[in-house]
């Protein structure tokens, strides 16, 4: 008898945006049709509610609610959501808790606001890569994440959502050790390697009597059921796509630490790498520290080993390990504010969002990881750096779809693991750190790991 996790029905109001829409925004989120955003708006809201879930199946978790309903209502003081068989565990005492409630229509807010000023507006050419930037400016300011008059402190954290207690607790550290500086904490918003930190943060700004502590999240569509928002979360921001997603990572960030993880984090550091390696970004004051508990020494050798073999020994030089030492990575990135506030004074740019900072083309446009866009990936030696970064991006990004998000499962499922081929020395080094993903079960959060890819030399 499989077990049904406790439901319950309520009405909720706005609270933190969107408290009213027009006739036209209502009518597109009422239209259950292929066309319309009803569905999009019922997974995200749903990820939402499952906040805490012990599962990363994004399949399993929409079968198990399949009977959740969410309806918006207008009414004299505004707009209403009616809730039908939501989770429980998003409620006490029968009212929701307020973060998720923030959460719920901060989904509603960038979910209306991208489709209604973005995707359908002339305004936007999202082919090409000045206007893409614009559109991921306009979307976190629509979110009111932009704030003026602040010195560079905001630190980008990304690692894996499946990890274990020591790792855990470590990034707890580190975010406890930011927040004693002064230094505001941006991650993916979901479990793991992203909660940790802010966790830490809350009590590091608590005994240095900082109120105003920020806890960014930044997720999209595709991997929020897998990764729901964590409730320290005082920001949320729900981009359109991963390459947005990721793009608003290293525009409002003024330094990223990388704490272990599985496909997902290597997708990112391959990204940034793919930024910082291009020549017109080789001044570009950008920290980045990969970090972890003593016991994560092999692992971030492992990502060094792999780096080394696929962009070579110019890619290590953008990246410092520091094993086993919170203070040192806190310490290490304070100082870094200093001198990218002093990049970005030089330069006349932003604080609040680095518009100074080139990105390909190829890093932002969004890639489907169909099984042919999977096999014509190039990962052959070659091509320059930074071009082989996107490459090898695309491809883990593709393995995280087949690993977690409901399209890629269904579509593995269908058809077999992705195909991706490769050079010898560039498919040895991939398998050799998937595999010791896969051994250390950074690859999903329950059962065992069913591979999603074939490499191929």
């Amino acid at each position: 008898m499989n077990f049904s996790p406790p439901r319950l029905s309520a009405s909720v109001r706005p609270e933190g945006s969107l408290e009213v829409l027009s006739q036209l925004e209502v009518n597109a989120l009422l239209d259950t049709s292929a066309r319309g955003l009803y569905s999009l708006f019922r997974r995200c809201a749903l990820a939402v509610l499952n906040c805490g879930s012990d599962t990363d199946n994004a399949r399993e978790i929409f079968e198990t609610y399949r009977d959740f309903g969410i309806h918006l209502l207008q009414t004299n003081r505004g707009i209403k959501l009616r809730l039908e068989n939501a989770p429980a565990s998003a409620f006490v005492d029968s009212r929701m808790i307020r973060g998720i409630q923030e959460h719920l229509f901060a989904v509603l807010r960038d979910i209306i606001y991208v489709y209604n000023e973005i995707q359908n507006s002339t305004a936007y050419d999202l082919a090409n890569s000045s206007h893409i930037t614009s559109a991921v400016f306009h979307i976190l300011r629509n979110a009111r994440v932009l704030h003026t008059g602040m010195e560079p402190n905001l630190v980008v954290c990304w690692g894996g959502h499946s990890i274990g207690r020591n790792e855990y607790d470590y990034t707890k550290e580190v975010g406890y050790q930011l927040g004693l500086r002064g230094l505001n904490v941006c991650t993916g918003c979901g479990p793991g390697a992203m909660k940790g930190p802010m966790k830490g943060a809350t009590i590091g700004h608590a005994k240095q009597r900082i109120g105003s502590g920020r806890y960014l999240g930044i997720t999209e569509p595709g991997i929020i059921a897998s990764e729901p928002p964590n409730p320290i979360v005082n920001e949320l921001v729900i981009m359109p796509d991963i390459e947005k997603r990721l793009e608003a990572f290293v525009r409002v960030g003024h330094g990223i630490v990388i704490f272990p993880g599985g496909a997902g984090t290597m997708e990112e550091l391959l990204y940034l790498l793919g930024i910082l390696m291009h020549p017109q970004n080789r001044e570009h004051v950008f920290p980045l520290i990969l970090t972890g508990p003593a016991e994560a020494a092999d692992y971030f050798a492992e990502i060094d080993r792999f780096v080394h073999a696929t962009l070579g020994p110019e890619a290590q030089n953008f990246y410092l390990v520091i094993i086993d030492d919170p203070d040192t990575v806190a310490s290490s990135l304070a100082v870094a504010m200093e001198q990218v506030r002093a990049y970005r004074y030089d330069g006349n740019d932003a604080f609040y969002f680095n518009w100074r900072l080139f990105i390909e083309q190829t890093l932002q446009q969004p890639f489907k990881p169909t099984h042919h866009a999977m096999a014509e990936l190039n990962l052959a030696h070659g091509q320059d750096g930074y071009a082989m970064a996107a490459n090898l991006r695309r491809a883990f990004s593709g393995i995280v779809a087949g690993n977690v998000k409901e399209d890629g499962i269904k579509a593995v499922e269908k058809n077999g693991p992705f195909i991706i081929h490769g050079d010898a020395e560039i498919v040895v080094a991939m398998d050799r750190l998937l595999i010791s993903f896969a051994e250390q079960n950074r690859m999903k959060l329950q059962g065992d790991y069913s591979p999603c890819y074939q490499l191929v030399s």
